[in-house]
């Protein structure tokens, strides 16, 4: 998800990347800037593209006919006016090109097959007590095998690459999800693109899981709302992302906003980490301590059986801890909102939202300028749809905040 320049070497036109001139690079630049902006609105006319971009509306109109051809864009019905001929809407082509996403998870992996759109046209799932790296390259080998069989020949031909949605340092918190150390190791030095080489041609990105996750809710969900937003998911270990000026922003080594490390009050009111306080295997030790299964938190993320007052603590107890770390993050970035989504059912997200805002008024806020806390969209596949997105958004999009006359 990270803002993509036009390289020296990124010579011609984006279905056909094989060389050209300086004039061919500032065409393929154009081009992804005209379907960005048609991604973030939905359809736009040529008109309106001409004015967001500043792009004359000859250049426009070039540009729009070869990304017709190509199939990139279809059109939509005919928007009459009182007068002149009528303005025809564009919009991307859901068919136009596909994308796999891996979404590795401390209990679970996942396997999406997405569209230009970020509609997901299948998906596999695998759980586990915890993932290794043959368990999991196993399961993306034969994940692949399945996809392309039901696909035929023209859409396997669209495919234009992997995206690996990872927690960074697997082989880190092992005590809290009861992981053994010595098998965990085999993630240490761990090279998916070297992995991923064995099974397939198609190129790999590798971005951490909750930072994915948020350049699908930017893109997808209510992120396009936000000029900047911090983004919680919470998974079985709470992460985040941060988005400024419309583009998520990574940081010098890929982790800026990974919110975990966060220093929260623990029960005693010594410092722990927010993602001790703040995550799904919280509740799973909860549940196992009270003789309960834990394994419908991960099997069906979408539909949790009813936990009774376990699951209404640990609401309650997650919200007081995201309040404080967003009261935090507001003093340091100043983000117009903060978003919340995570591994689990609407209902719990919805819950979990509004107790965030009531522990948000409980505490001292004088000097901050106090953040939107809304619900996010996108939900519990985010990481796996985020994962999914980074080939397309490397090889067919651009940083949005380059677009001019945007709404602020």
């Amino acid at each position: 998800m990270q803002p993509h320049n036009p390289a020296p070497e990124e010579t011609s036109r984006i279905k056909d990347p094989s060389g050209g001139s300086n004039q061919t690079r500032v065409r393929a630049h154009n081009e992804r800037l005209v379907m960005s902006l048609v991604r973030r609105h939905g359809s736009l006319a040529k008109a309106e593209i001409a004015r967001r971009t500043g792009l004359s509306p000859q250049t426009v109109s070039v540009i729009m006919r070869a990304l017709e051809n190509d199939s990139l864009l279809i059109r939509g019905e005919p928007v009459r006016g009182r007068v002149g001929q009528p303005s025809i809407p564009m919009a991307l082509n859901p068919d136009a090109v596909f994308s796999i996403g891996l979404k590795i998870g401390r209990r679970s992996a996942d396997l999406v097959l997405m569209d230009f759109v970020g509609g997901v046209r299948r998906q596999l799932r695998e759980t586990f007590a915890y993932p290794l790296p043959d368990q999991i390259m196993q399961f993306a080998e034969t994940g692949l095998r399945q996809f392309r069989t039901e696909l035929d020949e023209a859409a396997r031909s669209r495919i234009t690459g992997i995206g690996v949605a990872s927690p960074f340092e697997l082989w880190n918190w092992l005590d809290q999800v009861g992981a053994p150390s010595e098998e965990m190791d085999a993630w240490r030095g761990f090279d998916f693109t070297e992995a991923f080489a064995r099974i397939t041609d198609l190129p790999v990105l590798v971005q951490n899981d909750a930072t994915a996750a948020c350049g699908a809710e930017l893109v997808f969900g209510r992120g396009r709302e936000f000029t900047d937003f911090a983004y919680f998911y919470v998974g079985s270990f709470i992460g985040g992302g941060l988005v400024l000026n419309h583009a998520v922003f990574t940081g010098r080594t890929g982790n800026a906003g990974a919110f975990g490390p966060i220093p929260v009050p623990g029960p005693d009111g010594k410092p722990m980490q927010l993602l001790n306080q703040a995550s799904i295997f919280v509740l799973e030790n909860r549940l196992k301590e009270a003789g309960l299964d834990p394994s419908p938190l991960w099997l069906n993320p979408d539909d949790w059986p009813d936990f009774g007052d376990l699951l209404s603590e640990w609401i309650v107890e997650t919200a007081r801890n995201i309040a404080i770390a967003s009261v935090a993050i507001a003093a340091i970035i100043d983000t117009e909102a903060v978003l919340i989504d995570g591994g689990f059912p609407k209902d719990v997200r919805r819950r979990l939202v509004n107790d965030v805002r009531s522990e948000f008024d409980k505490l001292d806020r004088q000097g901050i300028k106090e953040p939107r806390i809304v619900e996010a969209e996108v939900g519990a596949e985010a990481r796996g749809i985020g994962g999914a997105s980074l080939p397309i958004f490397n090889r067919f999009m651009i940083d949005q905040s380059v677009l001019i006359n945007e709404p602020v």
